[in-house]
């Protein structure tokens, strides 16, 4: 019983749980106006029974001495017979009358109706004797009256004294049925009440469950649907057989939610679109770039990152950044990002050294991500440049700006150390000796022009110019090139030679640089040659070691050796940088140190690259590979001239031995 108690009890609280505010509170106030109505009903219910109760009473106490005065002297004279005629007639003729009861001063009853006198000496059911009300024997001149409930109703009690002359005869005791008229119209209005108080509620409870079926749940379906929507799941759907305006409610939220389905879908597309394009856009730029949140947990890590970082194969999504950087990295900018994600600092820029894998210069751009509002940091973006070569050339170019500064100073000092001494000291000097001055002079704005016209030829190699590539006879620029050294080289008694192959096919090149190039290492050469050395230049033919092309010949290889000092090792990898001479460590001879850059860069302008062989004190051998001019290629498209010349360099042999070269 217990357990139906406490189940019922959560089903009421369940289905009370269902109805809104507004349901409650109409409930609320229709218990109070039920009771109120219930009440005031009751009340004037019980008002109209107690004035019929004083009606009643009125009425049995007017007709029990109307009646005891007329059935007095008949007691008195003991005749009955009349007493039952007179009494039997007064009762047949008062339909209030529920009984008649005759009693003596002792109480025996002695006659009554619709009990007779034998009835009532042999029944079981009545007491022969009267039980007579409390106070009656003080109060025997005046009727008593009470009411007692009997399983056919209320019934009104009135004991009248019989008194006859002034003598007490005895008692007549009447029971007054109540006015039936007015038991009806009470027990109406009682029956009318209650029937309306449960209709009210009946009608209520019914509302209520017509409610909750038809309005509390749609409506908390529409809620839950609402809150999905909000929450992003736009497949929700009210599926609830309804008319009228809460039926065309679900219909206008079930097409919202289709029509936000299919937009989230166009979305979708887009942005998966747009976030394709930008990680491309990402993944290819040169820069690295980083992308954390606000809790320096990485979002975003491009693939030149990962190259710069060496974190190829690493995952570090959602993880600390921090604790992936190199040393050097972290250490720089742990405190700047702790900065930046406080809002404490808005852009920065670092340069930091790395030793580790290789030596690298790294440029980091950290920049603060902010909200729309421009108020919160939402991130931070990190930008990494490896400006190894950037930092590389810089120095190259403040080394090369120091080295011109003090090529050029050098010779201005001396011209005019010297001009001074003329000028001042001219008319104290013998003629011999102001001739050995100007001399010196001459020799050092010589040094300064050559200085100066080879940072012109380099500047110029260097800068995007286009040089005309045409045909070149390779021998004339050789012959030149002897004439202009011969008298230099019956100086210094060295012997200067050639080795050019008869007919050979012209090249594709620019003459006046081709002749600067020989011109610089047959200069070289003889300046680190010995007397009574040699200097040879050397030219012939490579060919393609396949048969199909006939033996054509693809290239040319000129070939420039001495059997100088020779170079060493150490120094074989930095003879062609800039202001680099070999006479630096033992400063014996002059030179600009920029003849063999030169040499290299107008190599390079003819799509080939020089190369040397070189032993200390036996002597070095430059050599270079020129495309040898065909009608068949197309020499316009430079793809076609390094093709050629890379395939003809691939496809020979390294050069002769010194030894045999000379």
């Amino acid at each position: 019983m217990i357990r139906l108690l406490v189940k019922i009890r959560e089903l009421f609280l369940r289905w009370w749980g269902d109805f809104t505010l507004q349901t409650r509170l109409m409930a609320g106030a229709t218990l109070v106006v039920s009771l109120i109505t219930s009440g005031l009903t009751f009340w004037a219910v019980n008002t109209i029974q107690y004035d019929a109760r004083l009606n009643d009473t009125r009425f049995a106490r007017d007709l029990g001495l109307l009646l005891a005065a007329n059935v007095a002297p008949l007691v008195n004279e003991e005749n009955r017979t009349e007493l039952a005629r007179f009494s039997y007639s007064f009762y047949q003729s008062t339909s209030s009358v529920r009984y008649m009861l005759y009693a003596d001063e002792n109480g025996d009853i002695f006659f009554g109706i619709p009990f007779s006198e034998a009835a009532v000496q042999n029944s079981l059911t009545l007491r022969r004797r009267m039980q007579l009300p409390d106070g009656y024997a003080q109060n025997t001149d005046r009727p008593l009256v009470r009411q007692h409930l009997t399983p056919v109703g209320e019934v009104t009690d009135v004991f009248v004294p019989l008194n006859y002359n002034g003598e007490h005869l005895g008692v007549l005791a009447l029971g007054i049925n109540p006015n039936p008229t007015v038991v009806a119209s009470s027990h109406l209005t009682r029956d009318v009440t209650v029937a309306v108080f449960v209709s009210i509620w009946v009608m209520v409870i019914l509302g209520a469950v017509f409610n909750a079926l038809t309005i509390t749940k749609p409506i908390k379906e529409l809620l839950l649907g609402v809150k999905n929507i909000a929450a992003g799941n736009f497949k929700q759907r009210v599926d609830l057989p309804l008319g009228g305006e809460l039926g065309e409610l679900i219909y206008s939220f079930n097409d919202m939610a289709e029509r936000l389905e299919r937009y989230e879908e166009q979305n979708i597309e887009e942005l998966t679109a747009e976030k394709a394009k930008l990680e491309t856009l990402v993944s290819t730029i040169a820069d690295g770039a980083i992308l954390l949140d606000s809790d320096m947990h990485a979002v975003l890590v491009n693939p030149t990152a990962r190259r710069i970082f060496g974190w190829e194969n690493q995952s570090l999504d959602g993880q600390n950044i921090l604790g992936h950087l190199p040393a050097p990295v972290r250490l720089q900018l742990t405190r700047p990002l702790f900065q930046a994600v406080q809002g404490d600092a808005d852009a920065m820029e670092f340069r930091v050294p790395l030793t580790e894998p290789s030596h690298r210069t790294l440029r980091i751009l950290l920049n603060t991500v902010l909200d729309q509002a421009r108020e919160n940091v939402k991130g931070l973006a990190i930008t990494v440049q490896d400006i190894t070569r950037e930092a590389a050339l810089n120095e190259a170019k403040a080394q090369f700006i120091s080295n011109v500064s003090h090529e050029l100073r050098t010779p201005l000092f001396n011209i005019k150390s010297f001009i001074e001494t003329l000028h001042e000291y001219g008319e104290d000097l013998s003629d011999s000796e102001r001739k050995e001055f100007l001399e010196t002079a001459n020799h050092e704005t010589d040094r300064l022009t050559r200085l100066v016209n080879d940072v012109l030829d380099l500047s110029r190699l260097e800068s995007n110019r286009q040089y005309a590539i045409d045909a070149v006879d390779i021998a004339q620029p050789i012959e030149q090139t002897l004439r202009t050294h011969r008298l230099n080289a019956k100086d210094k008694q060295i012997e200067l030679l050639q080795d050019v192959e008869p007919n050979l096919p012209p090249v594709m090149g620019h003459y006046d640089l081709l002749l600067q190039v020989f011109s610089n290492l047959v200069g070289n050469a003889l300046k680190f040659t010995e007397s009574g050395g040699q200097v040879m230049l050397r030219a012939h033919c490579l060919t393609r070691a396949s048969e199909d092309d006939g033996g054509q010949a693809d290239s040319i290889r000129i070939e420039v050796s001495d059997t100088g000092i020779g170079i060493a090792p150490e120094d074989q990898q930095a003879i062609f940088d800039r202001f680099f001479r070999v006479e630096n460590r033992v400063h014996t001879l002059e030179g600009t140190g920029l003849g063999l850059s030169i040499v290299k860069n107008i190599i390079e302008k003819h799509n080939s690259q020089v190369h040397l062989v070189s032993e200390v004190g036996v002597g070095t051998t430059f050599w270079f590979d020129l495309v040898a001019y065909q009608t068949e290629p197309n020499f316009d498209n430079p793809s076609d001239h390094v093709s050629a010349l890379g395939q003809a360099q691939n496809d020979t042999p390294e050069p002769l031995a010194l030894a045999e070269n000379l």
